[in-house]
């Protein structure tokens, strides 16, 4: 059984650079993620992160909002390294960070960083990693990227360890061959924490989701843009500031169809996305309906997602209290609530749920550490 998400928000520690020198200062500790029914969950007795016999990390676009958010997951989850490179663009290059208790210097991303580097974790956009990723691997690097850049390509693992851990299984640490994992969308990711166990169930057939996305997931200045510009946010909303593409569709909505594919390894799912733009600082939430191949009725969907890793139930109808973005806010878990069997079908073939997700946290950051995590 999952533990319950803390009802009580805590507010997001800005990271921006006041001077010279950074400053971290982590969450306190989170749940280790381990899988159901796997040798994986012995991964829980590693403690203390600084380890001679653990692997080297580098963080790929540290001083962004990803980036931060990383180190704060490393030292919740006890991360093992031996070394940790901490590397940014030239601009942020030279400047100090302290990192659990240790001073650092942040170093000019160039094709020597990865010398030695067994895993590095990418959050610097989607053109620095294709032109840095395969560099990275070339000397045996492991990269966990967070960008789009690799998503679609065909022999490139999208990995959620709570839905398809399997398919990074033949990506090993320590034998000096370097690879590409890629971090799937935070729509996406949030979306199939609370899809995919009603999927295994009762095979969805299509799905159509509408998120509410928060500022967050344009990175660290357009969270300071909301806090600068809140009357002109607090009263409006508008579509995703993604491309649009020929279809109609914007980039954001056709990431999450495609990936949702990929994931599932199904391309016969369909599914439809309108992705939103909406005043929250940071945590997405999602609509989704799902229509089913076979029965499932709401009371054994939400015993289904009660026991689901990764995902916790806030679905009290009597006091009207289902998730919320702040409540879920720098958790780890994913919320669901709002269960309810979609009356526009017939019988048990259809539910609405509702959904919320911290889109830096589990979004990004935590979901590329778990995945590192599966490599140890």
């Amino acid at each position: 059984m999952n533990s319950a998400i803390n009802m009580t928000s805590k507010l997001h520690s800005s990271f921006l650079p006041s001077n010279n020198i950074l400053s971290f200062s982590p969450k306190p500790t989170s749940p280790r993620f381990t899988l159901p029914h796997s040798s994986s969950s012995s991964k829980s007795s590693i403690c203390m992160s600084l380890r001679e016999n653990a692997p080297s990390i580098a963080v790929v676009g540290v001083t962004g909002a990803v980036g931060q958010e990383f180190l704060s997951v490393l030292t919740d989850r006890n991360f093992p390294y031996r070394s940790i490179k901490l590397l940014a663009s030239k601009r942020s290059a030279g400047k100090q960070m302290t990192f659990e208790d240790r001073n650092y210097v942040i170093e000019e991303l160039t094709a020597d960083s990865f010398d030695g580097v067994d895993i590095a974790l990418f959050s610097a956009g989607g053109s620095i990693s294709k032109q840095f990723g395969p560099l990275a691997v070339e000397k045996g690097t492991i990269v966990v990227d967070n960008s789009s850049a690799f998503r679609m390509v065909d022999d490139v693992p999208l990995i959620i360890p709570e839905v398809n851990y399997k398919a990074m299984s033949h990506i090993k640490l320590g034998k000096g061959k370097g690879a590409l994992i890629a971090n799937p969308n935070c729509s996406t990711i949030i979306c199939l924490m609370a899809a995919t166990p009603l999927h295994r169930y009762a095979k969805v057939t299509r799905m159509v989701v509408s998120t509410y996305q928060a500022a967050s997931g344009a990175g660290a200045a357009a969270m300071e843009e909301l806090e600068l510009q809140t009357r002109e946010y607090a009263f409006n909303l508008f579509s995703h500031n993604a491309p649009i593409l020929s279809n109609g569709y914007n980039e954001e909505e056709m990431k999450l169809v495609k990936e949702t594919r990929k994931i599932w390894n199904d391309l016969s799912v369909r599914v439809s996305a309108t992705c939103i733009r909406v005043p929250v600082m940071r945590a997405h939430a999602e609509s989704v309906n799902l229509q089913f191949e076979n029965p499932l009725d709401e009371d054994t969907a939400r015993e289904i997602l009660e026991n689901a890793p990764g995902v916790v139930v806030i679905d009290d109808r009597e006091s009207n209290h289902f998730p919320t973005p702040l409540e879920v806010s720098n958790k780890d878990d994913v919320a669901v609530g709002r269960i309810r069997r979609d009356v526009s079908q017939d019988g048990d073939s259809g539910l609405d749920i509702f959904v919320c997700g911290d889109q830096i946290r589990k979004g990004a950051a935590l979901n590329a550490v778990q995945i590192a995590e599966m490599l140890l």
